[in-house]
């Protein structure tokens, strides 16, 4: 269920990112990434940054539920979407680098529940409004990651050397990209705003598997990608409780 404002949010979200820190989950790494976020939506709220700075609230409200109500789901060994569910299962995966656990929450949560969370603020012809404030939310989430991803470089040396490999294309060894998913999150708005809720139902289905299987490439991009990411992996702290704090703490 939608939390009544976005401090809710921020409260529960450090719950989550605290539960990941004293287990030692790597699925602290991607709470941690989307507390920070959504630290930055209030502050962009509060400093008059979108168009609408309540409907901006109840966006991200609608799109934080989401989240937490599949990440209780899993921890309650309930049902959630599947591509949640691989998500989530996926963060036990030691092979996985930081990044792959990052960009799997990413591609789920931009790809999957941003376009649910639009649709179900902005019904019909309210979605033509949203589209700047849309876009704005998605380059919050691109920039933390860069953040996230140039601090990353610097304490991992791996992690610089695959950056000038790929010459910053990154979505090329990870199979993913955060501006086609933000393009294909704001269609799949659209769509789902116009649709009535039998169709919404059958196309989010479609959705969650799509996602999945693209889950599916971020962890296995490829035999080249592999190789590199397994230098980075040799690398890395593996107390996952310390690489959330890193997260959790960047400051760029």
């Amino acid at each position: 269920m939608p939390y009544p404002n976005i401090n809710a949010v921020i409260a529960d979200l450090q719950l989550i990112v605290n539960h990941c820190k004293i287990n030692n989950l790597r699925a602290g790494y991607f709470a941690a990434l989307y507390l920070r976020m959504t630290q930055a939506v209030k502050e962009g709220i509060a400093k008059g940054i979108f168009e609408d700075g309540p409907r901006m609230e109840q966006l991200d409200v609608h799109f934080a539920a989401r989240y937490t109500d599949a990440w209780k789901c899993f921890l309650a060994q309930q049902p959630c979407s599947p591509s949640w569910q691989y998500t989530f299962t996926s963060s036990s995966n030691t092979n996985n680098i930081v990044l792959q656990h990052l960009l799997l929450g990413i591609n789920t949560h931009i790809n999957l529940d941003l376009a649910i969370a639009a649709a179900a603020i902005a019904p019909g012809d309210k979605i033509d409004d949203l589209e700047k404030d849309f876009n704005a939310i998605n380059s919050i989430i691109a920039g933390l990651f860069d953040d996230v991803q140039e601090c990353l470089s610097q304490v991992w040396a791996p992690m610089r050397f695959l950056a000038r490999v790929m010459n910053g294309r990154h979505e090329a060894v990870l199979n993913f990209s955060i501006d086609k998913a933000r393009a294909t999150s704001w269609s799949n708005a659209v769509l789902l705003a116009n649709m009535t809720p039998d169709q919404q139902s059958k196309h989010i289905e479609a959705m969650d598997h799509l996602v999945m299987k693209l889950g599916k490439k971020i962890e296995q991009p490829g035999p080249w990608a592999i190789y590199l990411l397994k230098l980075i992996r040799k690398t890395e702290f593996d107390v996952p409780a310390r690489t959330i704090g890193l997260i959790e703490s960047i400051v760029m």
